[in-house]
């Protein structure tokens, strides 16, 4: 079995514009298995991943960090190998000389969906915490907190940062406070 070993150097891949000029993220990279760079507005790397779909992820990436995904790089390999991509990873990582913060503590805010809870008004939250609400009560509650944190994504990416795709999120997950894309 051929290993693929034509891997590039992550200073030698060309930065590409995260959301482009007709509002859309990287479509040629759809269904691409890679690894993939994200850095912020000043070209600082935030993140290093890898994924079966780098499209996906990116998506994924941008609800969840919208303010740090403004450049990305992507490396794409023709068959799917963990130790290909994580290798890859790993280099680009020691290349950029230090952890970038989105591979370290904090990872999760990365690679999870949203948690809606951690940022209730304290309004929300004394609502939530009221002992007179049942479950349900509390799950409609959660479901409005979810819903008012999807606005402000939809808003800061759509109207701020010109994104002209739908973002869907998944309406079961918002009963648990959580937040990720269908």
């Amino acid at each position: 079995m051929a290993i693929e070993t034509n891997l590039s150097s992550l200073a030698t891949l060309e930065y590409l514009p995260y959301i482009d000029d007709r509002g859309q993220l990287p479509e040629q990279f759809q269904s691409k298995i890679g690894v993939y760079a994200i850095f912020d507005q000043e070209k600082v790397l935030q993140f290093v991943g890898y994924s079966r779909d780098v499209y996906l992820s990116l998506k994924q990436h941008l609800v969840r960090q919208p303010q740090q995904c403004y450049w990305v790089k992507v490396q794409t390999i023709e068959r799917p190998s963990r130790t290909i991509l994580e290798n890859t990873e790993n280099a680009w990582i020691a290349e950029n000389g230090s952890v970038p913060w989105g591979n370290g503590d904090q990872k999760e805010k990365w690679t999870h969906p949203l948690d809606v809870k951690v940022v209730m008004t304290p309004e929300e939250q004394a609502n939530y915490q009221n002992p007179a609400n049942d479950e349900l009560a509390q799950i409609k509650i959660i479901k409005n907190v979810a819903r008012r944190v999807e606005a402000e994504i939809s808003t800061q990416l759509l109207e701020v940062r010109g994104l002209q795709m739908q973002i869907r999120f998944n309406p079961k997950l918002k009963e648990e406070g959580l937040l990720d894309l269908k």
